[in-house]
């Protein structure tokens, strides 16, 4: 084991946490799990029974999107009520990505995609600077399905999106849906078809820690001298 000396560290670069912060908006109609999605992705944890979203919640985990390279996810879960439409549409405007999700065993959840990807784009400040992707949830339910993944992958190609099942429950893809967006995010970024804008909080700088070691100030010892 190699330990380095404060004079050392002190040298070295700042260690960096994460490179970036990107907002992401989970929308779609209610109970299609989109809670779900975010307590499995950033508690590793599945909750069978839980209270309908009020308004917004806000879930955060840090993401590797290249070798070294890591971002922090701020999640943003908004309800799927009509009742708190509103207050959805404010946070389209500081989201860089858009997450559409519906239900596999629920037809009108899909039909419904369509308006909710209307009203993200109508609510967006910066349309060049946002991604979206089509999830289609519960894949767990085959038995119940009524949205054939050829439906979903044809309405994400239509838009230009990508489209991916998950499940919670089964702990399938879910991983995989926030990694896959927020990678395309990075890769849009670093090749200038996504960008940072002052004051809009969808991508922000990242945070980084100084390396170096405590050091305490001393007063000067008198020498003892002994007869």
């Amino acid at each position: 084991m190699n330990d380095m000396s404060g004079d050392q560290l002190a040298g070295l670069p700042p260690e960096v946490i994460w490179e970036y912060q990107f907002r992401m908006i989970l929308v779609g109609d209610s109970t299609v799990g989109k809670s779900c999605l975010l307590r499995r992705f950033c508690d590793g944890k599945f909750v069978e029974t839980s209270d309908p979203t009020v308004g917004v919640d806000f879930y955060a985990r840090l993401i590797e999107v290249a070798p070294g390279r890591r971002v922090k996810l701020q999640l943003w879960d908004t309800a799927g009520q009509e009742r708190f439409r509103s207050i959805t549409t404010s946070y389209y405007r500081n989201s860089v990505g858009v997450l559409l999700v519906f239900d596999i065993s629920n037809r009108k959840s899909f039909e419904h995609l369509q308006e909710w990807f209307l009203e993200a784009q109508e609510n967006v400040i910066y349309p060049r600077s946002v991604v979206y992707m089509i999830i289609g949830h519960k894949s767990d339910l085959k038995e119940l399905r009524q949205v054939a993944v050829e439906e979903g992958e044809k309405f994400a190609k239509a838009y230009g999106m990508k489209y991916i099942e998950t499940s919670a429950k089964a702990c399938i893809n879910v991983e995989a849906a926030f990694s896959v967006m927020a990678k395309e995010i990075y890769v849009k970024l670093q090749e200038g078809e996504v960008e940072m804008h002052e004051g809009w909080d969808g991508i922000k700088g990242g945070f980084s820690t100084p390396r170096e070691t405590l050091r305490l100030e001393e007063p000067p010892q008198r020498q003892r001298i002994c007869c």
